[in-house]
């Protein structure tokens, strides 16, 4: 076997010829370079090339094809499906630094400026309303339907006391259940601006009286004559113009004369004193809704009005 032979340093100098002078010529080179700016310019130059290259069309196509490729779709569904990577999204979900982050976030000025610009953004409104007004809408025509079976079922109740022959067919005609409802309803809207007319107006009195809390019998009496005029002009406008006021609108329902919607202001006022008769007569004028084959009162008959569901096919 060979004789292991021992490492002997190189003392300094001792390095061969061609060493030295390779050396030497390389440090003195970049000594150059560095007192004449060329290694600077020769770093700008490397810079800007790389980022022309960067930035180039051919880099961005390169880019585009490696991440719409199949290779990082996989890595992406192997890191999605990854347990280590479900454990460290867990571990962030729950830790207190993501709360910590998302109560300062959503204490800051920033994120309330950002709920209430969204909240008065006029989109946000108009889908707002168009969802309660939907709403309504749905309500109103599910119980327009509820009440279309009961007109039906008093009708039939009717005519077997009578002992009249059912209908073969249903009709298109509206029932005494469903004008109730819609009736009730336009009470109800009466009511409510009635109520705040004439809050305002008591407390107007009140205090030009000096605080006088007693309500006489003539102002009792105003008052129930006035709101029997605002129900009349209620009742003629919305009549007249459209052919439904807002309760017959809710339950789906609307007037017709001569096959027309708008029955006109004479037909209205007609209407209106067919009305006044029905109630004259401790509403024996009603009794036609059931007995008629048109379902119409004396109030329908005197102005030649009937009342129609809008879905006609009902």
């Amino acid at each position: 076997m060979p004789e292991d032979r021992e490492y002997h340093p190189r003392e300094p100098g001792s390095e061969p010829l061609p060493g030295r002078v390779l050396g030497t010529g390389a440090r003195g080179v970049r000594r150059v370079a560095s007192l004449t700016g060329v290694d600077r310019a020769i770093e700008a130059g490397t810079e800007e090339a790389i980022v022309r290259a960067a930035e180039s069309p051919a880099v961005e196509r390169a880019f585009a094809r490696i991440l719409e490729g199949p290779m990082v779709e996989e890595a992406v569904a192997r890191a999605i499906h990854s347990p280590a990577v479900e454990r460290a999204i867990l571990e962030v979900l729950d830790s207190e630094m993501l709360d910590h982050v998302w109560d300062r976030l959503l204490d800051s000025d920033e994120a309330q400026r950002l709920v209430e610009r969204i909240a008065e953004a006029p989109e946000v409104r108009a889908a707002i309303a168009a969802q309660g007004v939907g709403l309504l809408g749905d309500l109103g025509r599910q119980i327009g339907r509820a009440t279309r079976g009961v007109d039906d079922l008093v009708e039939r109740v009717v005519r077997a006391v009578l002992r009249r022959p059912r209908r073969a067919e249903r009709t298109r005609f509206v029932g005494a259940a469903t004008r109730i409802v819609a009736f009730a309803i336009d009470v109800g809207i009466l009511n409510a601006g009635f109520f705040v007319v004439s809050a305002f107006v008591a407390f107007l009195i009140s205090a030009l009286s000096g605080g006088t809390d007693q309500i006489s019998g003539e102002a009792v009496a105003v008052g129930g004559l006035t709101w029997l005029l605002a129900g009349s002009v209620y009742l003629l406008i919305f009549w007249a113009s459209v052919g439904q006021t807002p309760g017959m609108r809710f339950v789906d329902i609307h007037l017709e004369a001569e096959g027309e919607k708008r029955i006109g202001r004479r037909r209205a006022f007609r209407r209106l004193w067919g009305v006044v008769l029905c109630v004259l007569t401790l509403g024996l004028g009603f009794l036609g809704i059931l007995f008629n084959e048109r379902r119409r009162g004396l109030h329908d008959r005197v102005a030649g009005t009937d009342l129609i569901y809008d879905d006609q096919s009902s």
